[in-house]
């Protein structure tokens, strides 16, 4: 093995990312296809607070391929769709934090239903969330959004 591939190797088994989209971590998965992973986060925002991951490791979105991006956009897409759908917030935020500021060490997007009246800049504290019940429906929270995205793929066939 080249010594690139070798600490590509070493580095992606130190990261959170990579453990998560390999499922060798515990995960609520809603949809995946051979490019993505998408999961509730385990601590949300809101109901139906969903990260898009590239299976593959990078840090940064410029690190992909065009095949990879697509495949996060697409996902991204069926996951908005799916929380419009089930939740009806009044809008729903996409974003990604690269660099210092990527706690799983992996590239992954967040897709966030918010409300009304509801500052972003809670999104970003250090203040723990008020989200026990929401913590406590995740398993049901996965299985709305998984069937919802389901539907979706097959009303596409």
């Amino acid at each position: 093995m080249k010594n690139k591939e070798a600490k590509s190797l070493e580095e992606n088994e130190k990261c959170l990312g990579c453990a998560l989209t390999s499922k060798s971590l515990p995960v609520l998965v809603v949809y995946e296809d051979d490019n993505v992973c998408c999961f509730l986060d385990h601590d949300p925002f809101n109901e139906g607070h969903t990260l898009i991951l590239p299976k593959q490791h990078y840090h940064y979105i410029d690190e992909m391929d065009g095949e990879t991006i697509n495949s996060i956009m697409h996902a991204t897409q069926l996951v908005s769709k799916a929380i419009k759908n089930l939740f009806n917030p009044d809008g729903i935020t996409i974003c990604q934090n690269g660099g210092k500021f990527d706690d799983l060490t992996h590239f992954h997007m967040h897709v966030v239903p918010r409300f009304e009246n509801q500052p972003f800049a809670e999104f970003y504290t250090d203040e723990p969330w008020e989200n026990e019940k929401l913590r406590n429906k995740l398993p049901f929270t996965r299985i709305e959004i998984a069937e919802a995205i389901q539907h979706m793929m097959e009303q596409k066939l």
